[in-house]
């Protein structure tokens, strides 16, 4: 398995979060190469690693004030195996390739555990919309698509949101996707209720990260209700998971953005939420204005000078990390477990450092990697795929039971391959043992492409 991760460290030598994401799969899928000795003769896992295309483009926009401006645009198309490539585009200053090739290398497991016929990509541009105005946001999503329409279709690559591309973001590159092409056809999921959207999309995340908790506990014969809980950022996931949460008798004390964060020992109630969500999504404020709003709260900057994240070191017993990828470090992992908590469900992806991960492995606490547990989006987003194609729209009810069908089966083909493979319980290797079954045998069924 060394082979393997020396070639790719020598590949692409910069691109620490490819590696990241690539050993702790690499590690877990050792021991079913070693009962399968067919997926090494076919060098099924180099071949998975490997994109199976990388597209980079210039992007042109001018500003409010007619100055013109550049960035990067880029799509990895990953996997195709079981399905077009499907995926997220972020929209951030700290995109590169290397943070896309780990999106679309955690995509390939992740969209293959939600039993939908999803093959894997990610997306983006080093854009921030932060700070734009909404002309600003529509110049550049025209410019972006103008290239990257052409290797779209609904049978070849469906983009979503992610980071960035919200609600707002995907109109204006499906218009301009209609535009181009001169066709409404379903190739870009998250759109809005009136015109192809479908109900749970905006929720699907938070829904599923708290739906696969609430399967983890169930083992243990507990639930969520009246469980303490950590929630970090505020964008849609923890919007959303915070909203399941509640619904379910749990109780949030915390919420942040890239600024600081904010401890709320009474609890982020169905009131607070509300004012959250139209703070972040209407106004587009910082989070730190809560403390303002609900002056029983306390609102910490984030300093950078810190080694560990003051959000993660509160008593709590569950942890459902929402913003991005490395959040946690060992220590903040640490801190979680001197506090109590054992419960992680991952809201974004790849958010806990190896050696976090390790922390709660050892510790055996209930562990939950992203590409098991948020897998709840990408879900929804097949679900919106098929009614597109049918031209029918499901109920908001039909919807959740369909979301919440899929957590359960993702939660049991993690638990199933974790105990096959001799580390029951170990939900990292489920997922990733899982999702690279399924992946390999239709590699393998296809052939050398």
């Amino acid at each position: 398995m060394s082979t393997i991760l020396d070639r790719v460290f020598a590949k692409d030598p910069f691109e620490k979060e490819f590696h990241q994401a690539v050993t702790e799969v690499v590690r877990s899928v050792k021991p079913v190469l070693d009962k399968n000795p067919e997926y090494r003769h076919a060098n099924i896992l180099g071949r998975m690693i490997e994109p199976e295309r990388v597209i980079q483009f210039r992007v042109p926009w001018v500003d409010d004030h007619g100055q013109i401006k550049v960035n990067r645009g880029f799509r990895i198309e990953m996997n195709s195996a079981i399905g077009p490539y499907k995926g997220g585009l972020r929209f951030h200053s700290s995109v590169n390739l290397s943070i896309l090739k780990f999106l679309a290398f955690e995509q390939t497991f992740k969209n293959a555990l939600t039993t939908l016929p999803l093959g894997a990509g990610k997306g983006g541009a080093d854009f921030d919309p932060k700070g734009k105005s909404d002309n600003e946001v529509m110049r550049f999503c025209q410019s972006f698509m103008c290239e990257l329409f052409r290797h779209l279709g609904p049978d070849t690559d469906i983009p979503a949101g992610d980071i960035g591309v919200g609600a707002r973001e995907i109109g204006y590159l499906f218009g301009m996707y209609k535009k181009l092409k001169n066709e409404f056809s379903g190739v870009l999921t998250g759109k809005g209720l009136n015109w192809g959207g479908s109900l749970i999309r905006p929720e699907a995340t938070g829904y599923g990260t708290v739906f696969f908790a609430e399967e983890m506990l169930a083992i243990r014969r507990e639930s969520l209700k009246d469980k303490v809980c950590l929630v970090s950022a505020s964008g849609n996931v923890a919007q959303y998971t915070i909203e399941k949460l509640n619904q379910l008798g749990a109780k949030v004390i915390t919420i942040s953005d890239s600024s600081g964060y904010i401890y709320d020992e009474k609890g982020i109630d169905e009131a607070k939420l509300q004012y959250v969500i139209y703070l972040k999504n209407g106004k587009r404020g910082r989070i730190r204005e809560y403390a303002d709003k609900y002056p029983e709260a306390v609102y910490t900057e984030f300093n950078g000078s810190l080694d560990h994240n003051p959000l993660w070191n509160h008593k709590a017993d569950c942890a459902f990390p929402s913003a991005t990828q490395n959040e946690i470090n060992a220590k903040d992992a640490q801190n979680m477990i001197n506090n109590g908590v054992y419960v992680v469900s991952e809201g974004a992806n790849m958010p806990t450092m190896p050696e976090g991960v390790e922390i709660f492995l050892d510790n055996k606490i209930l562990y939950a990697p992203g590409k098991a547990a948020n897998a709840g989006g990408v879900a929804v987003s097949g679900l919106e795929m098929s009614q597109n194609s049918m031209r029918i729209k499901w109920t908001r009810e039909e919807v959740e039971a369909k979301l919440k069908g899929i957590m359960q089966s993702i939660h049991a083909a993690c638990l199933s391959a974790s105990e096959e493979y001799g580390t029951p319980g170990n939900y990292v290797n489920g997922a990733n043992i899982a999702g690279f079954v399924k992946v390999a045998d239709s590699m393998m069924d296809q052939g050398i492409v």
